[in-house]
């Protein structure tokens, strides 16, 4: 998919701010953001006259009139339209503004243009206060369209294109509707560590966290720079020590004088001194050190194993458990050798967990959650989702408008499987019987062809989910759910915790985990236990369904993935 342009100035049909003859200044900073002037009804028209302070980065800019003036289109990333700036060759140095990439700070005033123009108002530019200039045969974003593979070659750079701005603005905007989402809803937001010696998962594609090969390596270059002390060089320090030892008896058996002997003694400790250096250098070994042919992890920084964590829902229950409704949201990580465009090595997730309630509760919360989400974007970022309808996806709008107001579909995993086997006019990749974990294609055809509208399937063979999960009665399914949308399949995933300690000690043994790193969290089974249930929705599958775009790393700022972590 390439970069596409956006119009010089299409105004955005969200009416952000009010009729006013006073434009505000940014708060922090001696300039007006655009979108105070473009994003109003009337798209800035009624402001014609007035004087203001805007900087940005010009999009693309061009002299005229023999190099009297130059038309910019400048963008401060505040919104997707661009203001037309007009600057007169005795104003400023056109062959120095015009470049694609020149960053601007400008005074000068509102004009209305002139009539038959696309755009409702320009700035007149008075004063260049500033200009940060680009050579434009090094610049790496000519005004020639770029695909979105290209862009991730330059990931420090890529946030002054249409795009990936407005793919910012859209991420900002769910962040911030998550927050409201929970926050109104009485929850407690809760930072759940990055480092973690639990997995979640139980699937062991973690990354290791370790000081141990520094440590190795360190050690290893000490040994080339001094290498380890013979047996004869220990062997004559210790020889030392001793002599050094007898002349302190001597001196005191003699009553010698009190500085002969602090002298000796220092002597002696200096000695002594000498030959544990030597010992601890005789200690030191190539490579990582082992105990019982296993690597030595007491050695390591936290003295056992751990990892950068798949999850935050273990520690946010030990506070569910407390202090009753709470969420975390931050990074995860999975170190999957995966290269798809669903995949990522580090991702977000927003994981809630509710005390005192069922699988029931869970959906309901999980629903409310995602429709809240595409209403939000509807009320204050629908000129950016008209930039992505536009240019990715003409369903996007529709979309997030069916999702808002349509009641999610309920069935159980058993009926789900029921009606894909019964499909006749597809015939999937991976086959469909009862027992499997659901593929993208048997969600997607759920959602977007049996029912055309989010689906949550629930009630997974216990088989193919976590050992965290409830237990339920028939023996062989737990208390699972996974919210399905059209464009993306699964975007959140949860269930009804297990509370009873005997049940949840047997699953995880029966899953082949040993017992030890999770006694904590068995310890909130032993006292207190309260039924509770929470999920988890992938952040940037959230803003795939949204925007439409079909590449993961181009929704998240800094993409990690196999080979690649710039920055």
């Amino acid at each position: 998919m390439s970069e596409p342009h956006a119009p010089p100035q299409s105004p955005p049909s969200l009416s952000l701010l009010t009729l006013s003859d006073q434009i505000p200044r940014a708060q922090f900073s001696k300039r007006t953001l655009i979108r105070t002037i473009l994003c109003r009804p009337d798209s800035g028209a009624d402001l014609a006259g007035q004087r203001v302070t805007i900087g940005g980065w010009v999009k693309t800019g061009r002299e005229q009139g023999k190099g009297a003036f130059a038309f910019l289109e400048v963008n401060d990333g505040s919104c997707p339209a661009n203001l037309q700036v007009m600057v007169d060759a005795d104003v400023g140095n056109l062959g120095e503004l015009v470049h694609t990439g020149t960053s601007v700070l400008v005074e000068g005033t509102l004009k209305a243009p002139p009539e038959g123009a696309r755009q409702r108002i320009e700035l007149r530019v008075e004063r260049v206060v500033e200009v940060g200039t680009v050579d434009p045969a090094k610049y790496p974003l000519p005004k020639a369209r770029l695909t979105l593979e290209f862009l991730r070659d330059v990931v420090h750079l890529r946030p002054r294109t249409n795009t990936i701005s407005a793919v910012a603005r859209i991420r900002n905007a769910l962040a911030y509707a998550t927050h409201t989402f929970f926050q109104n809803h009485g929850f407690l937001y809760v930072h759940t560590p990055i480092i973690t010696t639990s997995d979640c998962e139980g699937a062991g594609e973690m990354f290791q966290v370790t000081t141990l090969i520094n440590e190795a390596e360190k050690a290893e270059k000490e040994l080339k720079k001094n290498p380890p002390p013979s047996e004869a060089e220990i062997e004559a320090a210790d020889s030392a020590v001793k002599e050094k030892g007898e002349v302190v008896k001597q001196l005191k058996s003699a009553k010698a004088s009190k500085e002969d002997i602090i002298a000796a003694v220092a002597v002696l400790n200096k000695a002594k001194e000498e030959l544990s250096k030597l010992e601890e250098r005789a200690k030191l070994k190539a490579g990582i050190l082992q105990k019982d042919g296993k690597i030595d992890y007491s050695l390591d920084f936290f003295s056992r194993q751990a990892f950068l964590t798949v999850s935050g829902q273990l520690q946010v229950e030990s506070f569910a458990c407390a202090v009753s409704n709470v969420y975390t949201f931050g990074p995860t990580f999975r170190a999957e050798n995966s290269h798809t465009s669903r995949h990522l090595a580090e991702f977000w997730m927003v994981e809630p967990e509710i005390a005192f309630a069922d699988l029931e509760d869970d959906m309901n919360c999980a629903e409310a959650y995602v429709k809240f989400m595409c209403q939000w974007l509807l009320d204050n970022c629908l000129d950016d989702m008209e930039f992505m309808a536009k240019n990715f996806d003409k369903a996007a709008i529709e979309r997030l408008k069916m999702v808002a107001s349509t009641p999610f579909e309920r069935i159980s995993y058993t009926e789900a499987v029921s009606l894909l086997e019964n499909v006749k006019d597809k015939k999937f990749d991976n086959k469909v019987e009862w027992g499997i974990d659901l593929a993208s294609e048997h969600e997607r055809y759920l959602t977007e062809v049996l029912f055309k509208k989010p689906v949550i399937v629930y009630n997974y063979p216990k088989g193919i989910k976590a050992f965290y999960m409830r237990l339920n009665n028939d023996d062989k399914t737990v208390a699972a759910m996974d919210v399905l949308v059209p464009k993306v399949g699964e975007l959140i995933g949860g269930s009804q915790r297990e509370e009873r300690l005997e049940v949840i000690e047997k699953r995880i043994l029966d899953m082949g985990l040993p017992l030890e790193p999770y006694e904590w969290y068995l310890d909130l089974r032993r006292y207190g236990t309260v039924k509770h249930c929470g999920f988890g929705l992938g952040f940037e599958r959230m803003i795939l369904f949204a925007t439409g775009i079909d590449n993961i790393r181009d929704v998240i700022p800094f993409p990690r993935y196999p080979g690649r972590a710039d920055l």
